[in-house]
């Protein structure tokens, strides 16, 4: 059973074109009519953007006070980058809006950039995210065709792994730091080859010792196979 007054952590494979919120909400609504219960805190512990899948933590109760601590954790990501094009919001939410030529890459140049990336690097975020601009969100200032400028923040790539290269496509694995954007790693990615990129898929496997293999799907609710923490 849930323990709702000391607190419970779930592990949810966040299913694709799913808000994270979204979620929040549908555990929400499913641990008040389970359990009788008018009010109870819960919020997840790192959002993942909608076209991406995998591990969310959602914390119940008094486990809410551990979001912060989740959410400084190390996270790791599979996903596939898409040479030769770019999209304004780094990945398939938004139409290609440029086309390159990736004919003159090689996988030893692939390999060669993956290195490049690995250590303390400065990362630009996309202007389409949740990150605050002069009391605004991003993504909402980039909707309204306003000029955005974000500043660079340091960010820790320890693994950066090629696990299949088919051009256009690249299949990789990364680990990293917190707030570290995946879709932002796509672009500048492409930008080393001297070409574009794009993020089409990404799933989170880890989130500090926690595993995706260890999750629940959004449609098993049962009870029996919560995960306390």
């Amino acid at each position: 059973m849930i323990d709702i007054e000391n607190g419970c952590a779930l592990l949810i494979n966040k299913p694709y074109t799913w808000t994270s919120f979204q979620v929040v909400n549908k555990m929400k609504y499913f641990i008040k009519h389970k359990y009788g219960i008018k009010k109870i805190k819960i919020g997840h512990a790192g959002t993942l953007d909608p076209l991406a899948s995998g591990l969310l933590i959602v914390c119940v109760g008094k486990f809410t006070k551990k979001i912060d601590e989740f959410q400084a954790s190390e996270k790791e990501y599979i996903g596939t980058f898409r040479l030769g094009a770019t999209t304004p919001c780094y990945d398939l939410e938004k139409p290609i809006d440029h086309i390159y030529p990736y004919d003159h890459i090689s996988e030893e140049d692939i390999l060669l950039a993956a290195k490049q990336f690995t250590g303390v690097i400065d990362q630009v975020p996309p202007i389409f995210s949740a990150v605050w601009v002069n009391g605004k969100r991003a993504y909402e200032l980039a909707r309204e065709n306003k000029d955005i400028e974000l500043k660079s923040k340091q960010i820790t790539i320890s693994e950066f792994e090629i696990t299949r290269i088919n051009l256009p496509d690249i299949d990789f694995r990364i680990v990293c730091s917190k707030g570290t954007y995946i879709r932002s790693i796509a672009r500048d990615f492409g930008i080393t080859l001297n070409s574009g990129a794009h993020l089409t898929s990404l799933t989170r496997t880890r989130i500090g010792s926690f595993l995706l293999e260890d999750a629940m799907e959004i449609n098993e609710f049962d009870t029996s196979n919560f995960k306390n923490i």
